[in-house]
């Protein structure tokens, strides 16, 4: 299993305490004695605890990936030169790591949410990854909504869903009005997108080359100077030319091959003041 965790983002919506010079990945916001990336470190660790991890971030934060998470090899910490989108920081982790571990077991995580019932979360991945191990699907977890929540996007499962059922998703939604995301509670089947993907190497890699051959053209030209001094080089000068698009547009709503597994336990992004003080009970800002 391989473990990727994206941690580029500059969390905007928390400004001014999450800042572009440390974002909020990199803070303790919880008051927890933990940054919330250890936090995800330690809840993927739970899942297997021999996983390998990887950390795809901005050159301006490598430094913080070296302090918080010691154990993570060099050559596992992708620095992108500019940020992208997610499609091209996916894409970049998943052919660094099919060139060492072409039969990796892939998951691709936010950096930054937060999940209290760690055990519930290791069961929910362990039966993604055993899904995903001998088939050529793509799985996402899906969050039961306790909220008409306008900041999310969602995703409709396609017949039975419920807490580690794994469906067939019918659509993804884009983040919705109020009266819309009242609509898909009282319908049910709709889950929010928590952002963390699972899949195989060669199913990644399948479904880049075929949704976005831009960017899968891009990665085959950096892929020689992987593990190498040339690296930085190569990728400093070919990354910025890649599309600028969400693994959602480029990949998740084109192809056949996605299901959703629900969660039964409960998760927040900490994407607003007000959803980390429901968690803390203290006030931010």
């Amino acid at each position: 299993m391989d473990v990727v965790i994206m941690a580029g983002g500059v969390g905007s919506r928390l400004y001014p305490v999450s800042t572009p010079e440390k974002p909020k990945q990199f803070l303790d916001l919880l008051d927890c004695g933990r940054t919330l990336i250890q936090l995800t470190y330690e809840r993927f660790r739970a899942v297997d605890p021999k996983a390998r991890f990887w950390v795809v971030t901005s050159r301006q934060y490598v430094h913080f990936i070296h302090e918080q998470l010691p154990d993570i090899p060099p050559t596992h910490i992708l620095a992108e030169p500019v940020a992208r989108n997610t499609a091209p920081c996916i894409a970049y982790a998943c052919w660094k790591i099919r060139a060492r571990y072409p039969g990796s077991n892939i998951v691709v995580t936010p950096s930054d949410a937060y999940v209290p019932d760690v055990e519930a979360f290791a069961l929910t991945m362990r039966k993604a990854l055993d899904f995903t191990s001998g088939s050529p699907a793509i799985v996402c977890a899906g969050i039961t909504p306790d909220s008409p929540n306008t900041g999310y996007g969602y995703i409709q499962a396609s017949g039975e869903s419920g807490p580690d059922i794994i469906s067939k998703v019918g659509a993804f939604k884009e983040k919705p009005s109020l009266e819309v995301a009242r609509e898909y509670l009282a319908q049910g089947g709709y889950f929010w997108n928590a952002g963390i993907f699972v899949w195989n190497v060669d199913t990644i890699d399948r479904e880049i080359r075929t949704h976005a051959p831009q960017i899968a053209g891009m990665m085959d030209k950096m892929a020689p100077s992987f593990y190498t001094e040339d690296e930085d080089r190569a990728v400093g000068e070919l990354f910025p030319q890649c599309d600028k698009i969400s693994i959602d547009y480029a990949v998740m709503e084109k192809s056949a091959d996605v299901y959703m597994i629900g969660a039964g336990w409960s998760w927040s992004d900490l994407g607003s003041f007000e959803a980390i003080e429901k968690i803390t009970g203290k006030k931010l800002n």
